[in-house]
């Protein structure tokens, strides 16, 4: 299960002011404050049976680490994102090419992905490349990653920038999540943001692909 919050950055000048707090320096626990490149790719089939039933697959390289991850069921209320998640180190860049839902056959859900999938071809939808500063906060209760980002969401149809700050609930209480975010957000300007990186991809293929019928 993936819980976080997101929201909206207004620019880059605050993404460094927020990133540089002094008081969330002071939350933090200095070893784990990092800054790593993202480079995502999301798939689906032809006829997108995956995002038509709220999945998501993706492949993502952290830094040098490639990891496979299916997403689903999303809920989300006033940027708060609650969905269910699988996340499966991969040995082969080539995944980035051309993935296989077999990489998730351990699970139930993964194994539905496969049944979905067929014979079917997954193919590249949209890449997400970005820059994640992101850091670790152990409240003694909960244990929370906020992280920065900035970057971009390409499609076929468009790119969107990405500006934005992410606080996710690794464990404990969903309360410590909203709590820090309210703290961050009253001090920056954020806005609580509903769609995710994805979403927004998605939207754009939508909108561009509209444009193309008109």
């Amino acid at each position: 299960m993936e819980i976080e919050m997101k929201y909206g950055i207004p620019d880059k000048l605050c993404a460094d002011s927020l990133w540089e707090d002094a008081d969330l320096d002071q939350m933090a626990d200095a070893e784990s404050k990092e800054t790593l490149y993202m480079k995502s790719a999301y798939f689906d089939t032809e006829d997108h049976i995956l995002s038509k039933n709220d999945i998501a697959f993706r492949v993502r390289m952290e830094g040098t680490r490639v990891v496979a991850s299916l997403k689903w069921n999303g809920t989300v209320e006033k940027g708060l994102h609650i969905r269910g998640e699988i996340n499966v180190p991969v040995d082969d860049p080539a995944c980035f090419i051309q993935p296989l839902p077999d990489i998730f056959k351990e699970s139930e859900t993964g194994r539905e992905v496969m049944s979905l999938v067929g014979d079917q071809k997954l193919r590249s939808l949209l890449e997400i490349n970005f820059l994640r500063r992101r850091l670790r906060v152990d409240n003694g209760r909960s244990i929370l990653e906020v992280a920065v980002d900035i970057g971009e969401i390409i499609t076929d149809c468009g790119n969107a920038p990405i500006c934005e700050l992410e606080i996710e609930l690794f464990s404990g209480e969903n309360e410590d999540v909203l709590a820090l975010g309210k703290v961050l957000a009253e001090k920056y300007n954020l806005s609580p943001m509903d769609e995710s990186k994805y979403s927004r991809g998605l939207k754009l293929i939508h909108e561009g692909n509209s444009n193309k019928t008109e």
